[in-house]
C-alpha cells in the first residue's frame, strides 16, 4: 500500500467520524508536502530549508449550514470531526453551499492510468548538496556578466505533494506532484543608480529545468540592461508588455470572469458574457490535461472530472471560472474549476494561457515610433470594480522600432476594458507560470512621467 492509499483511507476514516457526529454531508482533503531548498549569497550557503506535513482539511455540512476546519495530521480525528460539526451548527445558513451532485463526480477507475499519462511525478529526489551545487553555478554566472556588481542571491529547490479528497458521496481520489526550481537576482550599478532584476525556472520534470547557468547569466544580462535610466514625457503611447507582465495581465482577466466576482457583482466585465471582451481573434484557453505542467490535474477540489475549456473566443466571453456553490448562484453548472484552500472552497484556473498571435516580437516593436517595452511594475493599481488600472514602471523606451534606452520611474495607466480591447499578442507563447500569456501590445496607454 502506497503513502497515498493510506491518506485514503485515513481522509475516508475521517468523513465517517464526521457523518457520526452529526454531519449530513463532508468532504476531507489531506495535502501531504515534502520540500527541501538551498540558498547562496557571495559564495556561501545562507539558508537551507527542509519541511514534511500533512495537512487535513474537513468541510462539513449541517443542512445548509457549513463549516471548514484545518489541523495537521497529530489532531485527533474524533475531536476534529466533532469541532467541525460543532461549528457549522452555529453558521449562518448559505443556500448554495453544498458538495458536488454525486452523478457529475469523476469516475475514479480510470484515476491511475491518466495520472500516470499527465506525467506530473518525477522520482528524483535532489539531495542537498546538489541543491547548493545548482545555486552556486547559478550565482556564478550571473556574477561573470560584465557590469553586474553584486549578487542578491540564488536559489533551488525540489518539492512533492500528494493530495487526497473524500467525501460522503464515496468520492476517493488522489495525485502526487514533483516540482524543481532554480532562480538568481541580480544587481548593477553603484550607490542610487543601483539596478535589481532576476530570472527564475521552475519544472514538474528536473530534466524540463534550464540549466543552472542559464538562469544566472540571464538574470545577470537583465539587470545590465537596465542601468542608467531616464524619465520620458507623459503622453499616450503604444505599450508592449513582456511575458512577466502579460501573464499577469491574463490573470487579472481571468479574475475579472471569475464566478465569486460575478456573483458579488464586483467585476468589471460582470455584464459581458456574450459578448466582446479582447480585440478580435485573441483565444483564452484552460486546459488540466497538459503533460508535464503545474496546474495540472484529473480531477478538481470537488471532485469533479476537468477538462479543456475555451473562456475566450475570437474575442467573445464563452463563460466564468466555476465551481459548484458559484454555479448554484448563478443558475449555472460548475465546470470542474474548483480549487481547495484552508478556508474551503473556491473557482480557479488550472493551466490557463492566450493563444499565439501571428506576430514576432521583433516585428510588434519595429512598428513603433515611440512607446514603452514595459518589463516590470510596481504596486496594486487596479480597480477590479471599475477597471481602472494604474501602476509604477520600467522597462525599456522605443525610438524608431528600436529599443532605445532603459526608463524608470514612470507610471502606466489606462482602463482594463479597454486595454483588453486593444491588445494584440505576438508569437511568442511560452509556459512558465500558472497563468500563460505571449508578449502583448496595448495601444494608446497613458504613460505618466516628466
Amino acid at each position: 500500500m502506497s503513502k497515498l492509499d493510506h491518506l485514503e483511507a485515513d481522509a475516508s476514516e475521517l468523513v465517517r467520524k464526521a457523518q457520526n457526529a452529526g454531519a449530513d454531508a463532508c468532504d476531507v482533503v489531506v495535502a501531504r508536502s515534502d520540500s527541501l531548498s538551498i540558498s547562496v549569497r557571495d559564495g556561501q550557503t545562507e539558508n537551507s530549508n527542509r519541511s514534511e506535513q500533512d495537512l487535513i482539511s474537513i468541510r462539513v455540512f449541517c443542512g445548509k449550514k457549513v463549516a471548514s476546519v484545518t489541523a495537521n495530521s497529530k489532531t485527533d480525528p474524533d475531536k476534529l470531526a466533532e469541532r467541525a460539526v460543532a461549528m457549522a451548527k452555529v453558521s449562518p445558513e448559505d443556500t448554495f453551499q453544498g458538495l458536488a451532485e454525486k452523478d457529475k463526480l469523476f469516475d475514479t477507475s480510470e484515476l491511475a492510468s491518466i495520472n500516470a499519462s499527465l506525467e506530473l511525478f518525477d522520482q528524483t529526489e535532489p539531495d542537498a548538496a546538489k541543491l547548493e551545487q545548482d545555486a552556486l553555478a547559478c550565482e556564478a554566472a550571473g556574477l561573470s556578466i560584465e557590469g553586474v556588481t553584486k549578487s542578491m542571491g540564488a536559489s533551488a529547490g525540489w518539492s512533492r505533494t500528494g493530495f487526497v479528497l473524500a467525501t460522503s458521496t464515496d468520492f476517493v481520489g488522489s495525485f502526487e506532484r514533483s516540482g524543481f526550481s532554480i532562480s538568481s537576482a541580480m544587481v548593477a550599478g553603484e550607490g542610487t543608480g543601483m539596478e535589481r532584476d532576476y530570472d527564475f525556472d521552475s519544472a514538474i520534470h528536473q530534466s524540463d529545468l534550464k540549466p543552472a547557468e542559464e538562469i544566472g547569466k540571464s538574470a545577470g544580462e537583465k539587470v545590465v540592461k537596465r542601468v542608467g535610466p531616464r524619465q520620458v514625457k507623459s503622453g499616450s503611447y503604444p505599450v508592449v508588455c513582456d511575458p512577466r507582465i502579460s501573464s499577469g495581465i491574463l490573470g487579472t482577466l481571468m479574475g475579472a470572469v471569475n464566478a465569486s466576482s460575478i456573483a458579488r457583482k464586483t467585476s468589471f466585465l460582470r455584464d459581458q458574457m456574450g459578448k466582446a471582451v479582447t480585440a478580435k481573434g485573441i483565444n483564452i484557453i484552460d486546459d488540466p490535461r497538459m503533460k508535464r505542467r503545474m496546474g495540472s490535474k484529473v480531477f478538481d477540489g470537488e471532485g469533479i472530472e476537468t477538462e479543456k475549456l475555451v473562456f475566450v473566443d475570437d474575442g467573445i466571453l464563452q463563460q466564468w471560472v466555476l465551481d459548484s456553490a458559484t454555479a448554484r448562484e448563478l443558475d449555472l453548472k460548475t465546470n470542474g474549476r474548483a480549487a481547495r484552500g484552508e478556508t474551503g472552497v473556491r473557482p480557479s484556473t488550472t493551466n490557463c494561457y492566450m493563444e499565439n498571435g501571428s506576430q514576432s516580437v521583433q516585428e510588434m516593436i519595429s512598428g513603433i515610433r515611440e512607446g514603452l517595452y514595459l518589463t516590470e511594475t510596481i504596486g496594486h493599481g487596479i480597480n477590479m470594480v471599475s477597471g481602472d488600472y494604474s501602476k509604477g514602471a520600467a522597462g525599456f523606451w522605443i525610438v524608431d522600432g528600436e529599443i532605445a534606452f532603459p526608463v524608470a520611474e514612470i507610471t502606466v495607466a489606462g482602463n482594463l476594458k479597454d486595454m483588453f480591447l486593444n491588445m494584440a499578442p505576438a508569437d511568442d507563447l511560452a509556459f512558465r507560470y500558472g497563468t500563460n500569456a505571449p508578449t502583448l501590445l496595448i495601444d494608446g496607454m497613458t504613460i505618466g512621467g516628466n
